[in-house]
């Protein structure tokens, strides 16, 4: 396990982490900072870990508004997903029923060019 030291709120804490995610960490724990920091400065010396809950809430705040979009987004792709099948399903159906009309169309024509053509011998 890997080892780095993040401040925050002017501490130093030294963390384990897997190998090659230090930089990562590094990153969390300054962002976390920014929180701690931003509730500092509105609500000044209010206490280490009253300032690590209120930023901790903040952050799940921010999860759950991020998760709930997460799976509004899920949904709507799921229901495109659904109209993409049904509006693929027709497009097979209207194409069946056009090749049956062309189908259709092709033997009306033969059998007209066919009367043309034994017309045309009895004359």
């Amino acid at each position: 396990m890997a080892q780095v030291i993040v401040t925050i709120d002017g501490k130093a804490y030294r963390m384990a982490c897997e190998e090659g995610q230090e930089a990562h960490l590094e990153g969390l724990a300054q962002n976390f900072d920014r929180y701690v920091g931003h509730l500092k400065t509105q609500f000044g010396e209010i206490g280490d870990l009253r300032l690590t809950v209120m930023a901790s809430i903040m952050v799940m705040d921010e999860l759950s508004e991020a998760n709930r979009r997460i799976s509004q987004i899920e949904q709507e792709l799921e229901s495109m997903k659904k109209h993409r099948e049904g509006s693929a399903a027709v497009a097979e159906k209207s194409d069946q029923a056009l090749a049956g009309m062309l189908s259709e169309l092709t033997s009306q024509v033969r059998s007209i060019a066919a009367k043309l053509d034994g017309a045309g011998d009895t004359a």
